[in-house]
C-alpha cells in the first residue's frame, strides 16, 4: 500500500502555503510508484498583493524541468489565475500559443515555464491540487473494461475524464466535465490512461486524499488477484560478450544518427519478463503512460551473431519508423529499450543517466503490464494517440530549439592510471565534455573517485591480462562500447644508470609501460572499430622519447618503444578509421611522486628555487596535469579528426627536444 508519509512535526517547519506545497510535493516524489523521474505536477493558489497594491490570485504550479522529489520553492511558477480562467473559456488555443500565454502571465520573469497543465490546475476549484501517474491507476485504465473498474472502485468520489493529450484541449475538457459532474463528495479526478488528481483546501488534505485514492485501487487489484506477481526465478543471465554489446550499440547509434550509450540490466525480473512467450504482443502495444513514451523492441535469439544482431535491430527501426502525416522534424525511430530472451533488459540513451532512467521507467512498466494481464489483458493507448504525443508541437518546438550537445555526449572513454595526476585530469576533462568514462587504476580508491552515473572506476593491475579483459567487459556492460582510449598508466623508477640496472627492474618497467599497453591496445581494437564516430587512442608519452636523460634507461626505452608501437598502430588501424596520437609531457609536478620535499631537493640540485625549477623551460611556464589532459581530450575531438601518428610536446619548450 502507498505509505502516508505526512508528519505534522515536519510540516510545521515549512512556512506558508508555498512551503507546505513544497513539503507535500516532495512526499509524493519520494514514492516512485506515484511519481517517476519528473512525472506528475502539483499546484497551490495563493492571494498576493502586486507592486501597484492590487490583490490578485496567483497559481503556483510546478515548473518545467523540476522533479517533485527534490523541488524547491523556486521550482513553482507563479501565474495569474484570472488570465488562466479566461483562457479556459476559449474555443481554441494551440499549445504553442498556450505556452506563450503562460509565459506572459508569470509574475516572476526568472521562474521556469509553468506546466502545460497549468490551466487544468486553475479550473479545479481547490486551493491545493496534486497530480500523479500512479502505477495502480495506469494499470487499471490500461485494461479492457478499465472505465467500469474505475467507476466500481470510486463511485462518485472522482470525476472520470476520457483520455485527451495533455495541453489546452485537456484543460477545456476538464473545465466542462468537472463543473457538470463534481459534487460535494468529489475528492479526486481520474484521467484515463494518464493518471489521477486529488485536491483539498490544505496541503495535508490533498496529499492524504491522493494516498487514500491510490490505496483503494491497490486494494481492488489485490481483491482481483492481480497484485502479487510470481517470483521471477533465478535463471542465469547470458554473459554477453563485449563485442555483442558494442555491435548492438553501433546499430543503435546508426539509427539515431549520433553516438548512444547502451547498458545491460540482468536482474531476475528483467530476465523473466524478456523471456515471456507473449513478449512480442505485450511489449509492442505502447508505454504505460504517454508521458513516458519509450520505444521498445524485443529481439529474438539469433545465435549471438553480432552482424545478424545489428541487422535485426536495423531492420526493426527501418520498418517501424513512424511516418509523419504533416511536415515535422522526425524523432529518431530507434527503440530506447531492447528486450532479449537471454540478455534481459537493455536501455539506450545519450547519457548514462538517460539509460538508468529508461530502465527505471520500464521496470515499472513491466509490473504494470503483468498486473494488467492478470486483471484481464493489457491494453495501451492506440497508435494514433502515441504518435500525436510524440510529434506534439511542443516536442517539435523543443527539437527545433535544440541546443548544442556536449562534445563527447554518447561516447565512452577508458583512461588508465586514472586515480591521480594526468590520468585523473583526463577523466575530469572527458567528463566535462560529456563522455562516460571508465577509469582503471591500481589504487582501490578509483571506485569512489566520482559518484555519478557516467563514471565507472575499476581497480586492477594493468599487467594482469585477465584483469584487463574483465575491466573491458565490465565497462562495456555499463556503457555499451568504447570510443576513446587514453594510455596513461606507467611507472618511473628511481634513477638507475645502465651499469647498475638489474634485469628485474628492467622487466618490471617494460611490463607496465610497454607490455600492458600492447595488451590493452590489442583487446580494445575490436571495440574501437565499432565506435560510432570512429575510435581514437591517445598515448601519454614523455619528453624522454625525443630527449632521453642519464639514469632513466628503462623508462626512456619503454616510452620510446610505446611511441613506436603507436606509430605502427596508426599504420595498421587507419583503414578502420581509428586514429592514434601521442603527447610528450615534461616536468608535470602536480602528481603524487612530486612531493614538496622532492621538489625542494631537485631544485637545490640545480641551484634554483622551487618556482624556478617548475618553470625551467623556454616559455618559463609551469606545465600542469590539467594542461596535458585538456590537450589529450581535444586530440580525441573533431579538431584533430584528420591527424594520426602525431607526436606533440607539452613541455613549455625544451631546448634538447627542439
Amino acid at each position: 500500500m502507498a505509505e502516508n508519509r505526512w508528519n505534522d512535526d515536519e510540516a510545521v517547519r515549512h512556512a506558508g502555503d508555498l512551503g507546505l506545497r513544497v513539503y507535500s510535493s516532495r512526499l509524493l516524489g519520494q514514492d516512485s510508484a506515484l511519481v517517476l523521474h519528473g512525472g506528475g505536477n502539483t499546484s497551490v493558489k495563493i492571494r498576493e498583493t502586486n507592486r501597484v497594491g492590487e490583490e490578485e490570485e496567483i497559481l503556483y504550479v510546478k515548473g518545467s524541468g523540476w522533479d517533485l522529489a527534490t523541488i524547491e520553492a523556486a521550482g513553482f511558477t507563479p501565474i495569474r489565475m484570472a488570465h488562466l480562467l479566461k483562457l479556459a473559456k476559449l474555443d481554441r488555443l494551440s499549445d504553442l500559443e498556450m505556452v506563450n500565454e503562460l509565459k506572459t502571465q508569470q509574475t516572476l520573469a526568472s521562474a521556469p515555464t509553468g506546466s502545460v497543465e497549468a490551466i487544468l490546475h486553475a479550473v479545479l476549484p481547490f486551493k491545493f491540487v496534486d497530480h500523479t501517474h500512479a502505477d495502480v491507476i495506469v494499470t487499471l485504465t490500461n485494461t479492457d473494461g478499465g472505465l467500469e473498474r474505475i467507476r466500481a472502485i470510486y463511485g462518485d468520489a472522482v470525476v472520470i475524464i476520457p483520455y485527451v493529450m495533455p495541453g489546452f484541449d485537456l484543460a477545456r475538457r476538464v473545465a466542462e466535465r468537472f463543473a457538470a459532474e463534481a459534487g460535494a463528495q468529489t475528492i479526486g479526478m481520474v484521467l484515463m490512461n494518464h493518471g489521477i488528481f486529488s485536491f483539498g483546501d490544505t496541503a495535508k488534505a490533498s496529499y492524504e486524499r491522493m494516498i487514500d485514492l491510490v490505496n483503494r485501487a491497490e486494494g481492488y487489484l489485490k481483491a482481483q488477484g492481480a497484485w502479487d506477481l510470481p517470483e521471477p526465478g533465478t535463471r542465469p543471465a547470458k554473459e554477453a560478450s563485449r563485442l555483442e554489446l558494442a555491435g548492438l550499440r553501433q546499430a543503435v547509434s546508426q539509427a539515431t544518427g549520433s553516438p548512444m550509450l547502451l547498458r545491460a540490466w540482468q536482474g531476475p525480473a528483467d530476465l523473466a519478463f524478456a523471456a515471456r512467450d507473449d513478449l512480442d504482443r505485450i511489449s509492442q502495444q505502447g508505454p504505460a503512460t504517454p508521458d513516458h513514451v519509450i520505444r521498445t523492441k524485443p529481439l529474438p535469439q539469433i545465435g549471438r551473431d553480432v552482424a545478424a544482431y545489428a541487422a535485426a535491430y536495423r531492420a526493426y527501426f527501418e520498418t517501424h519508423a513512424p511516418q509523419a502525416r504533416t511536415p515535422v522534424r522526425m524523432l529518431d525511430p530507434a527503440p530506447r529499450v531492447i528486450l532479449d530472451p537471454e540478455l534481459g533488459l537493455l536501455t539506450a540513451g545519450k547519457t548514462a543517466k538517460d539509460c538508468a532512467i529508461g530502465a527505471d521507467i520500464y521496470r515499472h512498466t513491466m509490473e504494470i503490464i503483468q498486473r494488467a494481464e492478470r486483471l484481464g489483458g493489457w491494453r495501451a493507448l492506440p497508435e494514433k494517440d502515441l504518435f500525436d504525443m510524440e510529434y506534439w508541437e511542443l516536442e517539435q518546438a523543443k527539437l527545433r530549439k535544440g541546443g548544442k550537445s556536449p562534445l563527447f555526449q554518447g561516447e565512452v572513454a577508458l583512461v588508465t592510471g586514472a586515480a591521480s595526476g594526468i590520468g585523473l585530469a583526463c577523466v575530469e576533462s572527458l567528463l566535462a565534455r560529456g563522455a562516460a568514462v571508465i577509469g582503471l587504476d591500481l589504487n582501490p580508491a578509483i571506485e569512489g573517485l566520482f559518484h555519478r552515473a557516467d563514471f565507472l572506476g575499476i581497480p586492477g593491475d594493468i599487467t594482469d591480462r585477465d584483469a584487463l579483459r574483465a575491466a573491458l567487459e565490465q565497462g562495456v556492460r555499463r556503457f555499451g562500447g568504447l570510443d576513446m582510449l587514453i594510455l596513461n598508466a606507467g611507472m618511473f623508477p628511481g634513477g638507475k644508470r645502465i651499469a647498475e640496472l638489474d634485469d628485474g627492474l628492467w622487466r618490471q618497467v617494460m611490463a607496465v609501460n610497454l607490455d600492458a599497453n600492447l595488451a590493452l591496445l590489442r583487446e580494445s581494437h575490436p571495440l574501437l572499430r565499432l565506435a560510432p564516430n570512429k575510435g581514437r587512442v591517445l598515448v601519454i608519452g614523455s619528453k624522454n622519447v625525443p630527449a632521453p636523460g642519464p639514469g632513466a634507461a628503462a623508462y626512456s626505452a619503454s616510452k620510446a618503444a610505446l611511441n613506436q608501437l603507436m606509430r605502427v598502430a596508426a599504420l595498421e588501424w587507419g583503414a578502420d578509421g581509428i586514429r592514434i596520437n601521442s603527447l610528450h609531457p615534461d616536468a608535470v609536478f602536480d602528481t603524487g611522486i612530486w612531493t614538496e620535499e622532492v621538489l625542494q631537493a631537485r631544485a637545490a640540485h640545480y641551484g634554483l628555487t622551487v618556482e624556478q625549477y617548475k618553470t625551467k623551460n623556454i616559455l618559463k611556464t609551469e606545465v600542469r596535469s590539467r594542461d596535458v589532459a585538456e590537450l589529450a581530450a581535444e586530440m580525441c575531438g573533431p579538431l584533430f579528426a584528420k591527424t594520426t601518428a602525431a607526436q606533440v610536446p607539452v613541455d613549455g619548450g625544451n631546448d634538447r627536444v627542439i
